[in-house]
């Protein structure tokens, strides 16, 4: 009896030890240097200074304010089209169509690829002297040497379309593979009832969707919050921090200025506020429940 009652947490217990060498330690580890003043550049003023990195966050640091606005925003520009971009996606590869293979294979391929390569392509067409809008402007439309990365106006929307050209396969792929899984039985019997392509999509195809969809959301916002490389890369976070999240501020402090305990600060914010988020969402949405 004594070997059946521990069998279960002998088996388990290295997942637990990794779990808490690579999951709990790090997150103990970022919560104490928050509560410090660990700068490498001055360490005669390293030591304990309780909560004033939060307060200097909360009520000093203007940019923190910026970069937190700008991830909500972010977040919520980018998921809401990669969702829409990647349901419309999902619903025409799923369809049967000669060449469906080839065209799911265009479609997924962005996906493959690595934010900085992603930067890369997306730079070159970006590019004043040679990229697409010179060409356009060759062809009479719009200034010749337009920068859309270095306009403050045209930035954010530039951004954004790159981050969609890599972002909205991951939508198409998921719905994708859930909507091979509602039977043919449920159209054909809304069908016989009467129901049309818009009707057979609201009534039967979205529903058997939601709990991919809120996950597919959850695991994206998620990501997007947390994307540095992209926009590091494509625009450093500017001009003027116009493009700077909060992670590539804490980045910037962390790495850039050595201020591991202001860094560290930032970084316990991002992660209570993505822990709250996340969780509200999901009791909102229901996520797993059938009602």
């Amino acid at each position: 009896m004594r070997t059946r009652t521990w069998a279960p947490y002998a088996l388990i217990a290295p997942t637990l030890v990794l779990m808490a060498v690579f999951l709990v330690y790090p997150i103990a580890s970022v919560g104490w240097f928050s509560l410090r003043q660990h700068t490498v550049t001055q360490p005669w003023k390293n030591g304990f200074i309780g909560f004033e990195n939060f307060r200097r966050m909360l009520f000093e640091d203007q940019l923190f304010w910026q970069s937190l606005v700008f991830s909500a925003k972010w977040v919520a520009v980018e998921v809401g089209l990669q969702l829409v971009l990647g349901l419309v996606l999902a619903l025409i590869v799923n369809e049967t169509f000669v060449g469906r293979a080839v065209a799911r294979a265009l479609v997924f391929s962005p996906w493959a690829v690595s934010g900085v390569l992603t930067t890369g392509i997306w730079i070159l067409l970006y590019n004043p002297s040679t990229g697409i809008f010179q060409q356009l402007a060759q062809w009479g439309i719009g200034d010749p040497g337009t920068s859309v990365l270095g306009d403050p106006a045209t930035v954010f929307p530039a951004t954004v379309v790159t981050e969609l050209w890599r972002g909205v396969p991951f939508f198409a792929i998921l719905l994708l593979a859930d909507l091979q899984t509602i039977p043919n039985d449920l159209y054909e019997a809304a069908s016989v009832d009467g129901a049309g392509r818009w009707r057979r999509f609201v009534s039967v195809t979205l529903p058997h969707l939601r709990d991919a969809i809120v996950l597919s959301t959850l695991l994206r916002a998620v990501w997007e919050f947390n994307n540095v490389d992209l926009i590091y890369t494509l625009t450093g976070g500017g001009p003027a921090n116009q493009t700077t999240t909060l992670p590539l501020y804490v980045a910037r402090k962390a790495v850039d200025s050595h201020d591991f305990g202001y860094g560290s600060a930032l970084t316990t914010a991002g992660f209570v506020i993505l822990l709250f988020f996340s969780i509200l969402y999901l009791r909102l949405s229901k996520f797993g429940s059938r009602a």
